[in-house]
């Protein structure tokens, strides 16, 4: 038996027997195992849309997931049933100039889980192509496999800002995102990463995860702050992963001259109030951050040789009968849970 967990409504969910996917020649049926709850999945359950994604009749949420391969396709020889596999959620055309260009995450044909009208993943069976199933080592669980999709938006953005050895970052947001950019970062060597965020309970993690210094914009001025700590030098790269209008106005005041911005936040708001000035004078790099590309397999080897943790940054565990519980946590208790995930 196939299930699924659909929402009809904001804040409505309800299971549904759905049919069991037969494999096409180049797919694997995967049992899903794990499926993390992302913050567009919390803005689809909890407002409907995002941006010009507008979720209409019922539909499926989840695209963080991970399992174990029960059928392959005639033309699959790497993967093989009992495999068990992170699912990258993107179906790119192939044939684009940003696919030949290997930036296939800008693929205007995309067919990615839980952006409408296109069904997620939050069932018992998925079908999904095999090279878009990525194996895991013996030391790496499915539920470490479900954490890939989001360490691989933190490494993406990274790599953007081009972070190195002995650099300073700022990261703006210690959400799931936030500190998986703080995991990249510090495995990438950045020497000094300072994270802000407004919730105590997710700077707390911040440290644990090995945030060198935390700032609470609560309670503390932030720009006084971050002057005391890099002077008038400034980060070699700010991060801004909270999707704040406030947040993204700060960062080019955070940037050293000739320092680079790298946006991963998604505001709610199209047009947002930013200070050109500020990017013109110094000189800065402004790179943006579209999920991420050729990057599930470095995620993978990086959890499976210890060079970051992923698993640390669950702290709320649900059952699958238990959904719309998870979803309803998840937005009532934002200070509390760093990351919900969905145990099927």
């Amino acid at each position: 038996m196939n299930r699924a967990a659909y929402m009809t409504d904001v804040n409505t969910m309800f299971f549904k027997e759905v049919p069991m996917p037969e494999p096409g020649p180049e797919d694997v049926v995967v049992k899903i195992e794990y499926c993390g709850i992302c913050g567009s999945d919390v803005h689809y359950y909890n407002k409907g849309r995002i941006g010009d994604y507008v979720v209409e009749g019922e539909f499926i949420l989840g695209h963080e997931v991970a399992g174990t391969v029960t059928q392959v396709g005639t033309a699959v020889k790497h993967l093989h049933v009992g495999d068990r596999v992170a699912l990258e959620p993107g179906i790119t055309c192939g044939h684009c100039e940003q696919c030949k260009e290997g930036k296939y995450n800008l693929c205007k044909d995309v067919i990615f889980f839980a952006t409408p009208p296109v069904q997620g993943a939050l069932q018992n069976y998925v079908k999904h192509p095999a090279d878009m199933c990525f194996l895991l080592p013996d030391n790496v669980s499915t539920k470490e496999g479900a954490l890939v999709e989001p360490l691989a938006v933190g490494l993406h953005a990274c790599k953007q800002g081009n972070v190195g050895l002995g650099d300073s970052v700022v990261i703006l947001g210690s959400g799931c995102i936030g500190l998986v950019t703080l995991l990249s970062a510090k495995a990438m060597g950045a020497s000094n990463v300072i994270v802000v965020d407004l919730f105590e309970k997710r700077l707390e993690f911040a440290k644990k995860l090995g945030a060198n210094h935390v700032i609470n914009a609560r309670t503390e001025n932030v720009e006084q702050r971050i002057q005391e700590l890099l002077g008038d030098r400034g980060a070699d790269v700010v991060i801004e992963t909270a999707g704040s209008p406030k947040t993204i106005y700060q960062t080019p005041f955070f940037a050293k001259m000739g320092g680079t911005v790298v946006l991963v936040g998604l505001a709610v708001d199209a047009d947002l109030t930013y200070n050109m000035a500020q990017v013109m004078n110094k000189e800065l790099t402004i790179k943006s951050v579209f999920r991420y590309r050729n990057l599930y397999p470095t995620a993978i080897h990086a959890i499976a040789d210890g060079s970051i943790d992923v698993k640390q940054i669950v702290t709320h565990e649900f059952q699958f009968e238990d959904a719309k519980q998870a979803f309803d946590t998840v937005i009532a208790d934002a200070e509390n849970v760093v990351k919900g995930i969905i145990a099927l």
